[in-house]
């Protein structure tokens, strides 16, 4: 997903955050990597137009970033956090593999999984959204 700069400008005032450098800059790599990136690989893709950014500074705005729902962390089966920058509800196709993520969208499912919840209460428990995580491989073809 690419948004411009005034896009993101946008999102950050709406969540209420003010606009820095960084912030702008790690929220606009993860919308242009599109792949569920690492905070390393945030890092790598922004180290040559902001060197001055210390990966200390990418965590933290990544933890702002989470708290304002602007991005959402995913974390894959080897417990590597990556962040997602899609608010909209999907769900992911994890490749076991090669830790690739893929975005998976399918509104029949997203129907089925509601009625499915509201038919089958969870005693004691409020579901605020469900998302799932399928795991597998990717076939080549």
């Amino acid at each position: 997903m690419k948004l411009s700069v005034n896009q993101i400008r946008d999102r950050l005032v709406e969540k209420g955050l003010k606009v820095t450098p960084q912030r702008m800059a790690i929220l606009e790599a993860i919308y242009e990597l599109n792949n569920h990136p690492t905070a390393e690989m945030i890092r790598e893709h922004i180290k040559d137009t902001h060197p001055g950014i210390a990966s200390a500074t990418i965590y933290k705005v990544l933890d702002a970033l989470e708290e304002k729902q602007l991005v959402s962390r995913v974390k894959t089966e080897k417990d590597i956090k990556r962040y997602d920058g899609i608010a909209e509800n999907h769900h992911h196709l994890y490749n076991t593999e090669s830790d690739e993520i893929k975005d998976y969208e399918n509104p029949e499912l997203d129907k089925l999984l509601a009625a499915f919840f509201k038919k089958n209460n969870i005693d004691d428990f409020e579901i605020e959204e469900i998302k799932l995580q399928i795991n597998g491989k990717f076939l080549k073809t």
